[in-house]
């Protein structure tokens, strides 16, 4: 089988990349970052330059191809809503209206929970659980994104989509390197009672999930996928377990969520002033990611695509800590 892996100069994208390599599958990646997939390009992986912002790259990039495997995309809790459409809405439209012209049999959307999030507590959220509203344009685009490749049925292309929690292992930049920056610097501190359990996922679980959906069978398809590896942990204890492997002081502050809440307020209110518009360091968003339960059900995953987590928590969380000793060292 021939893939294309779109996204492969980040975590997500560039794990997988290389997994299906392992597998034996024939790849083809685009990402940002020419320098990111260059362990790619060593291990056989076909690489194609450019912005899929281009209909006419994105088209080139699915010449030939059996499948997509589409993890590109805007992500982050700050930012303008036009450059999350772009990022995550209009990206998406272009590789899917490129896999119907170039006739690619499926494709394989990376969605995000991000959607289910309304700033409350959840616990087993199942995949139709949407909320009519999205707190925020991340949330709303993937969604949206989400619809433009369920719409693609219809017109004969075989489509999943995955939506992963909190996914972590050696590459990951996105959680706990913000989380150590802000505990060295003496700025973290546990919201609310520091109870609230969480999901987590290991890529490499992630990685399985990715493959069977490239080879899953007819009543798979067109659905969309909550996965984690099923074993919700309280956020706080996995906080402190990445701080006592990294030799960093563990958080022991508490702030009471109300508090934490209006600091995020203003600073937010700071940094939209302030030119440029950086991106907070704490955020409204932030502090209820950091202070809700948030647990997904992962049973439609088991039944259809015989997905069963074989890679803890603490053994993704020591993969992480032991890749990014590597480059703190740097």
């Amino acid at each position: 089988m021939k893939i294309l892996v779109t996204g492969a100069s980040g975590f997500i994208g560039g794990r997988f990349a290389r997994f299906a390599l392992e597998q034996g599958l024939d790849v083809r990646v685009n990402g940002r970052r020419a320098e990111s997939v260059e362990h790619l390009v060593r291990r056989g992986a076909e690489f194609i330059p450019g912005d899929l912002s281009d209909p006419e790259l994105a088209r080139e990039l699915c010449r030939d191809v059996d499948a997509v495997v589409h993890c590109a995309g805007s992500v982050g809790l700050w930012g303008r809503y036009q450059d999350f459409h772009l990022g995550n809405v209009q990206l998406t439209e272009n590789v899917v209206e490129a896999c119907l012209k170039q006739k690619v049999r499926r494709m394989v959307h990376l969605s995000s929970p991000s959607i289910y999030f309304d700033g409350r507590d959840h616990v087993g959220l199942t995949e139709e659980q949407v909320p009519k509203r999205f707190k925020h344009p991340y949330a709303a685009t993937k969604y949206l994104a989400e619809q433009k490749v369920f719409g693609a049925q219809e017109f004969g292309l075989e489509v999943l989509a995955l939506r992963p929690r909190f996914v972590t292992g050696a590459g990951d930049m996105s959680i706990f390197p913000r989380l150590l920056k802000m505990q060295r610097k003496g700025r973290l501190a546990i919201v609310g009672n520091g109870l609230n359990k969480v999901d987590f996922t290991s890529v490499q679980n992630l990685n399985e999930a990715l493959l069977s959906s490239l080879l899953a069978t007819d009543s798979a398809l067109g659905k969309a996928y909550n996965i984690s590896n099923g074993t919700p942990v309280p956020l706080w204890d996995v906080v402190n377990y990445v701080m006592r492997k990294m030799e960093v002081p563990q958080v022991r502050r508490y702030r009471p969520y109300g508090l934490a809440y209006s600091l995020g307020a203003v600073n937010e209110g700071l940094c939209a002033l302030w030119p440029g518009s950086p991106e907070p360091t704490v955020s409204r968003l932030g502090m209820q990611v950091m202070n809700r339960n948030f647990t997904l059900d992962i049973s439609r995953a088991r039944h259809y695509l015989d997905y069963d987590p074989q890679v803890g928590l603490w053994t993704a969380l020591d993969e992480f800590c032991a890749w990014w000793r590597v480059q703190d060292a740097r």
